[in-house]
């Protein structure tokens, strides 16, 4: 398939961002040269034992909502994210997202159709097959929701690899399963079970709806091989980021990758969303973030074992063949 693309600058559309708390308030601006005011960031101490926090601009500043639990939607007041900014944006003093001399990392989207993201808020009516409207005309490759009025509901995700009407929790370890609760994806709608976790009635709810752009993004599975010389995954550009989740075991955890931890291969610095623990530096089951995709180099559970089928998310650095049929660097 050839990698050609209309995103010649992922920066516009993703970006990934390290940074220390200072415990007061600080403006985080991306490193890239490319401006970009994101819609959605996604935040994790890396040092210290915090919960994930998203947050997005359709629920607005200060509304976050805890990524490895199933808590309702919380409101930080300006101690969280106070602003989203032209090349970054703002936070308080809140634990999770600013503590003194902790070290973070934010993974932030801009919402556009061109990069095939959209943030789409509904109102839950508990009703079999509702269908509910987003605005990507495409059909989404990768969708999570979460209930924000419900604190004991999870994040279900669904993903284009799953076997069909099954979907997995994105705040668990758990493997895929059936039941239909987010389903029957087009290129105008998603469609929901009549249950608490999608669709719960009259709860306000948020679903994060991605679609594949070639040479920008990328949704699929791979079979792990136990191997150091492991699976090589062909994305059509060098990642940015990386999502990796075992769909056919549960007690395998999902793991987030990206170019800035380390910062060069081998990539073995991963976070976990099932969970708050701090950043895992074991180096037992490491990735390769390569010019046209990834491939793994151990043979644990997290990337590769043997057995088992694993979807991911990835999102680019750069394509590895831009719009002018120039190739990217392979560094």
């Amino acid at each position: 398939m050839a990698a050609y693309t209309t995103i010649d600058d992922s920066e516009a559309y993703f970006q990934c961002k390290l940074y220390t708390g200072n415990n007061t308030g600080q403006s985080i601006t991306f490193d890239g040269d490319t401006d970009m005011q994101p819609n959605m960031i996604w935040n994790k101490s890396r040092s210290n034992t915090e919960a994930h926090n998203m947050w997005d601009s359709v629920r607005g500043v200060e509304k976050y909502l805890t990524v490895n639990d199933g808590s309702s939607e919380s409101d930080s007041g300006s101690t969280g994210v106070s602003s989203f900014d032209s090349d970054g944006f703002t936070v308080g003093s809140l634990d999770s997202m600013n503590d003194g001399s902790v070290t973070y990392v934010v993974w932030c989207w801009k919402e556009t159709a061109d990069a095939g993201f959209d943030i789409v808020s509904y109102t839950g009516n508990d009703t079999a097959d509702r269908e509910v409207g987003h605005s990507l005309s495409a059909t989404p490759h990768f969708i999570i929701v979460k209930n924000r009025s419900d604190s004991s509901t999870e994040w279900f995700v669904y993903h284009q690899n799953l076997t069909d009407t099954y979907n997995i929790k994105l705040s668990e370890n758990e493997a895929q399963f059936g039941g239909s609760y987010i389903f029957d994806v087009s290129s105008s709608i998603f469609t929901l079970r009549d249950h608490n976790v999608v669709n719960g009635n009259t709860d306000a709810m948020i679903a994060y709806c991605f679609a594949e752009k070639q040479g920008f993004s990328k949704f699929g599975t791979y079979a792990g091989n136990g191997s150091t010389d492991g699976a090589f995954i062909y994305t059509g550009f060098k990642p940015a980021c990386v999502i990796l989740k075992c769909k056919s075991h549960t007690g395998t955890p999902w793991t987030i990758w990206d170019n800035k931890r380390p910062g060069y291969n081998v990539t073995n610095l991963r976070i976990r969303p099932d969970t708050n623990n701090a950043e895992d530096t074991s180096t037992g089951d490491p990735i390769d973030l390569l010019s046209n995709g990834f491939k793994c180099r151990g043979s644990n559970d997290d990337s590769n074992k043997s057995g088992s089928t694993y979807i991911y998310a990835a999102f680019a650095e750069s394509p590895f063949v831009n719009s002018n049929g120039v190739p990217n660097n392979a560094g």
